[in-house]
């Protein structure tokens, strides 16, 4: 097999001898490309982003930030990445001698002032710089062209200002930041990185990297990978590594066998049928927030709040179903949408409801060398939801109390209900009492107080550092009467 190899600033290098579990971080600073930063080793802070050749949307290739700290250098085998020194042109001996507009914008606005986050910054302005479907037009306010986020944050460059979210500054203030990210042009015709978008991103390679007793496999099918996975029943599965990456930087946790699964051509597919969506476990939650278009507005309104476009970049749906976590933010809207996932394994597929899927503090009935090869939900879709997140930051936060509803309201009387709640149990559950009180009962607010105070009742909420059991019951009992007062508020004539 071919030696791993990585493509940094257009100059290809081989990966050897980093050991297995280096993250593209480390190796990019001990290759000298300094502007990557680690603040914080968790993918909160931003400061060691970097720019990946991926498989576009719009275009062949799209260029996605993707945080350097948690992405094992071998997950990107044969793939290419653009470091902030890379985004600048260079001269004979490789100085950069002409400054990217992103860069040259941040300096005459005054959005860097210690440099320490700004490479970052600056990354991932670039990306949203390439996004190809992004389009000037004349109001602030108009999302024309943003695929996704808050109108009111677009600039008139079409600048959706939510692709820094997930970076961070300390010093400078982000008004100059977010002048510079709304002063940016179009990039020009011979721009070489605006080019590269029309050709295709290096086909994924199957990777066996090893080092030091540990070993990075990539295999190149789904067949392979369950049979791999059938030999190697303690390797560690990973996608987008937004999880295990923290695990790897925080508890220092190693791994004598890491399988990615991340670029299977069979978790990666996204098909919309007459009776059901199905949704690849692989593809990034970006990806799939694009390619839906709204088509799911309850995973739309999830998308904007799950954690920072960072971590969407890499992080999927089958990594955060796989974890099993009761504060996971996708469970708790995939079960009021009723969805199901299929297990792959060596011996061939099976379709399991999300409802029966957990079975205890981060348990499931996924078996020993089972994977999750996609997501499906059922059509139609009900026509009332909403996803409420409680945290203590509006982004970029674990939730305290998440609900999801999904309800069929005709003639004024509720039809069906389905509710989904994260972090009120050992698991993510649905709040089948509170279905029923809803079920064959009049929406008006007698109903929605009732309904509520059953949902308060719901699950086994405790106290931690992030909320006590008392308020998360409250939260609870909140959410309906909140999702009731929306749904019947005047409409201005």
């Amino acid at each position: 097999m071919v030696a791993a190899r990585i493509t940094v600033n257009g100059k290809e290098t081989r990966i050897s001898p980093a050991p297995a579990h280096t993250t593209v971080l480390d190796f990019l600073r001990e290759r000298g490309l300094t502007g990557t930063k680690e603040g914080c080793a968790e993918g909160e802070c931003g400061a060691c982003s970097v720019l990946v050749a991926r498989p576009g949307v719009d275009k062949p290739t799209d260029w996605v930030a993707v945080n350097a700290c948690l992405v094992p250098v071998a997950a990107l085998d044969g793939q290419e990445v653009v470091t902030s020194e890379g985004l600048a042109g260079a001269d004979a001996s490789g100085t950069p001698a002409v400054l990217h507009p992103v860069q040259e914008e941040m300096a005459v606005r005054g959005g860097s002032q210690c440099g320490f986050c700004t490479p970052g910054f600056i990354c991932s302005m670039a990306s949203e710089y390439y996004r190809p479907d992004r389009c000037a037009h004349a109001d602030p306010a108009d999302g024309s062209g943003s695929g996704s986020g808050s109108g009111s944050e677009h600039g008139p460059n079409g600048f959706d200002l939510h692709a820094l979210s997930g970076n961070l500054c300390r010093c400078t203030g982000y008004r100059p930041i977010r002048d510079a990210a709304y002063a940016v042009g179009m990039p020009a015709e011979d721009d070489p990185l605006a080019r590269r978008r029309e050709q295709s991103p290096p086909e994924p390679a199957a990777t066996a990297y090893t080092q030091d007793d540990s070993a990075f496999l990539r295999p190149g099918t789904l067949a392979d990978a369950v049979r791999l996975l059938r030999e190697r029943p303690d390797a560690v599965v990973v996608a987008g590594s937004t999880d295990w990456g923290v695990e790897v930087n925080i508890r220092s946790r190693r791994a004598h066998c890491v399988v990615a699964v991340d670029r299977l051509p069979e978790l990666r597919a996204l098909h919309v049928g007459s009776d059901h969506i199905e949704i690849g476990a692989a593809q990034t939650l970006t990806e799939i927030e694009r390619r839906l278009d709204g088509a799911v507005p309850l995973l739309a309104e999830l998308f904007p709040q799950f954690a920072s476009r960072l971590i969407r970049n890499s992080a999927t749906l089958g990594g955060n179903l796989g974890t099993g976590s009761p504060i996971g933010d996708s469970p708790p809207v995939l079960l009021a949408l009723e969805a199901s996932l299929v297990l792959a394994d060596a011996d061939g597929e099976r379709e399991v409801p999300l409802c029966d899927y957990f079975t205890g503090y981060r348990q499931s009935v996924r078996r020993p060398g089972e994977l999750i090869r996609a997501v499906r939900v059922p059509l139609p879709l009900s026509p009332v939801t909403a996803f409420h997140k409680i945290a203590k930051r509006r982004f970029d936060d674990i939730s305290s109390v998440a609900v999801a509803f999904a309800l069929d309201i005709e003639d004024g009387t509720v039809r069906k209900a389905r509710i989904g709640l994260g972090g009120i149990a050992a698991t993510p559950i649905r709040a089948l009492a509170t279905e029923a009180a809803l079920e064959g009962e009049p929406w008006t607010e007698r109903t929605a107080e009732a309904a509520a105070r059953v949902l308060r009742a719901e699950g086994t909420p405790m106290d931690d550092h992030r909320a006590s059991a008392g308020y998360r019951t409250a939260m609870l009992g909140q959410s309906l009467l909140k999702l009731y007062a929306r749904t019947t508020e005047a409409v201005p004539s």
